[in-house]
């Protein structure tokens, strides 16, 4: 009897998951494994958002394979002892996983590695996190793609047109515990947002149905509109691989409007490919260029909250807060402003959208950030985004910012951006902070922070 486990992380699915479709090939009997591990749990996937949807993906998985006569072994303890007692204990000959960039994967890997070799048991690695592989497209003479621009060119070449069917049956030992799902109060203390939507495989199908049916179409016009709220809202099913990159890409290339989204499907998969070829971009800038940054605990802890006195950053950082979830073009408003307006690390930034976002990625997060700061994959370090003239922009009516700064809930049209210029009986009853930097300032917290005293030459 030939026997495998399949050893599930962030790709929680039964479509287009070549290792379960090639380790049930290959296997009489396979056992689906998924290990919640304790290090993780109370870091980077510790948020009640981020872990209510984990656990709405994995009792999904386990509904998607009861239907193929299997179930989901759930365990608790450190991912590679856990994998390695489930094979032992089934006597299971191989292990197979999906590859994966992030410096955590790499570590479970290698260890995974090591204790498969000790064993006898056979490790596969197969694709399955991006729609092309990281290190599968490179120039010539290096390992990776630093711009974007030729890397999309390729990849739009041979990114794969068609996705793998799920396995009709999984047959699982006789025996295997059904030991269910654990709830979200068993693994914290917090409460998720009312407004989170469900997580799982056939949440996300839905879900990517719909919006191709209904919004695809404009979506090269109006992703960038932060009161249409005109983007996919994948990306959470994307992080978790409720909804496999490849299947998405030849879902939306089908319909008007999918090559626009596709470039987003790719900046993804490139930041990916850079991070598998720099495992300190965490913590290290891709590009350094000197930058000295601020240190103001009091204008940190004011972004963070949603305080900064401009409705456009505060909206952003306040739906963060409250959903788990910022619009994309949010993003790039308070990301701008916390490293180029007030001169702040992006490490401060990555690291709060780390613990709050539920799509966080860790390739696409410190991808952004340093995009934006400057210091990653960009071609013009020193843009800088103006929040009003984004809000001018992106927020023509203010609607967007009503949504999420109820102190400004009262405030009719554009007037919402500027509360600073509303006759002062209206201010005196806003309960809304004044802007805690002069956007004028800006550049010159800059020349301080990066030389100090000195004038640059």
């Amino acid at each position: 009897m030939t026997r495998a486990v399949v050893l599930f992380t962030r790709d929680l699915r039964v479509s287009d998951h070549a290792a379960l479709a090639h380790a049930v090939r290959a296997s009489e009997e396979v056992i689906p494994l998924f290990v919640l591990e304790p290090t993780l749990l109370a870091g980077s996937c510790g948020s009640p958002n981020r872990l209510s949807f984990l656990l709405d993906c994995l009792r999904d998985l386990d509904g998607s394979l009861a239907e193929r006569g299997a179930h989901l072994l759930v365990r608790r303890g450190e991912v590679v002892a856990e994998a390695l007692a489930v094979a032992r204990r089934w006597k299971a000959g191989a292990l197979y996983i999906s590859e994966d960039a992030t410096p955590y994967a790499a570590d479970r890997l290698r260890r995974l590695q090591h204790a498969c070799r000790q064993e006898g048991i056979t490790l596969h690695r197969l694709p399955g996190i991006t729609v092309v592989a990281p290190g599968e497209l490179a120039p010539a003479g290096a390992d990776h793609y630093r711009v974007f621009t030729p890397y999309w060119r390729l990849w739009r070449a041979r990114a794969p047109a068609t996705a793998t069917r799920a396995p009709r049956a999984i047959a699982v030992p006789a025996g295997l515990p059904a030991t269910g799902v654990p709830s979200l109060a068993g693994l914290t203390r917090g409460a998720p947002s009312a407004s989170l939507p469900p997580g799982g495989e056939s949440a996300g199908r839905a879900l990517l149905a719909r919006w191709v049916r209904a919004r695809l179409r404009h979506y090269g016009s109006l992703h960038d509109d932060l009161a249409a709220a005109a983007t996919s809202s994948l990306s959470a099913h994307l992080h978790f691989g409720s909804l496999a990159p490849a299947t998405v890409l030849a879902r939306t290339l089908r319909a008007p409007g999918g090559e626009e989204f596709a470039r987003q499907l790719c900046w993804r998969d490139f930041h990916h490919q850079v991070l598998a070829a720099r495992p300190d971009l965490p913590h290290a800038d891709y590009r350094p260029r000197g930058d000295r940054w601020r240190e103001d605990e009091q204008d940190a802890h004011a972004w963070r909250e949603g305080l900064t006195g401009y409705p456009i950053v505060d909206a952003g950082m306040r739906q963060l807060a409250g959903e788990g979830f910022m619009h994309n073009r949010a993003r790039l408003i308070v990301a701008s402003f916390l490293t180029k307006t007030l001169y702040l690390d992006w490490r401060i930034g990555a690291a709060h959208f780390a613990r709050l976002l539920v799509d966080a990625d860790v390739a696409n997060n410190v991808g952004n950030w340093q995009w934006v700061a400057g210091t990653g994959n960009d071609t013009r370090p020193n843009r800088v985004l103006n929040p009003l003239r984004q809000a001018t922009r992106f927020d023509p009516r203010g609607d967007y910012v009503r949504r999420h700064v109820p102190e400004l809930a009262g405030i009719e049209g554009a007037a919402v951006h500027r509360p600073w210029l509303l006759p002062a009986r209206v201010r005196a009853g806003l309960c809304y902070p004044a802007p805690i930097v002069d956007l004028d300032e800006g550049p010159a917290l800059l020349r301080a922070a990066r030389y100090g005293s000195r004038s640059p030459s």
